[in-house]
């Protein structure tokens, strides 16, 4: 855990995840890049095993466990992308995996941890603190906790998305990638240093819960109340102590998007795109749609980071 991540380990991950994990698509819409004025690529994480990136760092993880930790079991905290991945990832690996996920987690990915074979242990998000639950666990039953963002193995297996994307795609201007506690933001700003150094690159968080865009101003990690979002995936409260360092030195901006923006972009997506995404998932286009004057012109990269939406919640998009 010690261990600082490189692109080295992106690229290791990558080995890893070679025949495990989708080679997702990048798809293109002459719609959505008139709306926005600049030419869109989209990179379909909503596409991915267990439906979110989180899979790639999740199984990047488990795979790097010596195998006696892995008979202890594997353990999360989760609102629901990270909790699937993992519980597929330890399926995979033959490997029992309990996961921590809040009561107002939305019900299908709570369904979908549960048949992967994951245990699910439910908290209070608002007032329990899931770090010191998922801690009481560990200490209990010996399973090897496997944070959602800041750990080396996660992120780089987080950062092998955008690295296809930079391979699949030349010269892109710009990047926006979705952002919670900055693991899939981390890992691909160690891809974009290696593989296309000029792209600028922008991380885009809930409006409701700007804690990274505090934190880079601020210059020292912000931490901020449970922030209340439609974008459950980044109902995070600060960055990581390892993914922060990354994001401060590398990224050109934080960006914001708020609720209302998030649901006109996952309806653009779906009906321009024909594509299902969850709010967090739609961060990216909602920044790119918010700042058009800025992209103007732009080949920009857009990470959609997962589809495991509600379908109630998904029937208010538009």
């Amino acid at each position: 855990m010690d261990r600082a991540p490189s692109y080295d380990s992106v690229a290791a991950a990558a080995a890893t995840l070679d025949g495990v994990a989708h080679r997702t698509p990048v798809v293109t819409s002459r719609l959505l890049d008139e709306i926005v004025g600049a030419r869109l690529f989209l990179k379909c994480e909503n596409l991915q095993r267990a439906g979110a990136f989180k899979f790639r760092g999740a199984y990047t993880a488990v795979s790097r466990l010596p195998a006696e930790r892995r008979r202890a079991g594997v353990l999360a905290y989760s609102s629901g992308n990270h909790a699937q991945g993992l519980s597929l990832a330890a399926q995979l690996h033959d490997v029992p995996a309990t996961i921590v996920m809040p009561h107002d987690a939305p019900p299908p990915k709570v369904a979908a941890t549960q048949a992967y074979g994951a245990t699910v242990v439910r908290y209070d998000r608002y007032s329990q603190d899931r770090v010191a639950v998922a801690a009481e666990i560990a200490e209990r039953t010996g399973a090897s906790i496997i944070p959602p963002f800041d750990h080396p193995d996660v992120i780089a297996g987080q950062g092998t998305a955008v690295a296809e994307l930079l391979i699949d795609v030349d010269d892109l201007d710009v990047l926006l990638v979705p952002l919670g506690g900055g693991g899939l933001l981390s890992g691909s700003l160690l891809s974009v240093g290696a593989l296309s150094p000029s792209t600028e690159v922008f991380g885009v968080e809930p409006a409701a819960g700007d804690d990274a865009l505090q934190s880079l101003r601020a210059g020292h990690i912000v931490e901020i109340p449970t922030p209340r979002t439609i974008a459950d995936g980044a109902q995070t409260t600060r960055l990581g102590d390892r993914t922060f360092p990354i994001i401060r030195e590398h990224v050109t901006d934080i960006l914001t998007a708020d609720d209302d923006a998030l649901r006109h972009a996952m309806g653009l997506l779906a009906t321009r795109a024909k594509l299902v995404v969850e709010p967090t998932g739609a961060l990216s286009l909602a920044a790119a749609i918010g700042h058009r004057d800025r992209f103007a012109g732009a080949r920009v990269g857009v990470v959609v980071s997962g589809g495991n939406v509600d379908t109630a919640l998904f029937a208010t998009a538009g």
